[in-house]
């Protein structure tokens, strides 16, 4: 019996990066990749799930997680306006806690992360 219409029937990956499937950010070229720490009230708030919940919804890759002074740091891969968005959000009043400070890097992404995680 053939596969339905429109399957893929591949086998896996030989990259072992795997699909980064519709709306997410693969390491397409002209992808930038946004390395951020905030500084505030932002553990034990919810932000780092709040932060996951918005860089997906914008198709990003990455991964957020708290550190031991206090901070949380923010790595996100996607194309510029998407983390732009990202960035203006995490400097919003929109988010858990009270963001006192972001400090911010952009660069190149490097295509290391698949979806986007909390930890």
């Amino acid at each position: 019996m053939a596969p339905p219409a429109g399957r893929h029937t591949a086998g896996p990956d030989p990259s072992g990066q795997g699909s980064a499937g519709p709306g997410s950010a693969g390491q397409d070229e002209g992808d930038i990749r946004l390395s951020a720490r905030v500084f505030g009230v932002v553990q034990g708030v919810g932000f780092r799930f709040w932060t996951m919940g918005k860089a997906e919804e914008l198709g990003l890759t990455g991964l957020v997680k708290n550190l031991d002074d206090g901070s949380v740091s923010v790595i996100a891969e996607g194309p510029q306006h998407r983390i732009q968005e990202l960035l203006d959000w995490l400097k919003s009043d929109n988010t858990p806690g009270r963001v006192e400070r972001v400090e911010d890097t952009l660069s190149a992404a490097e295509g290391a992360f698949r979806g986007f995680r909390a930890r």
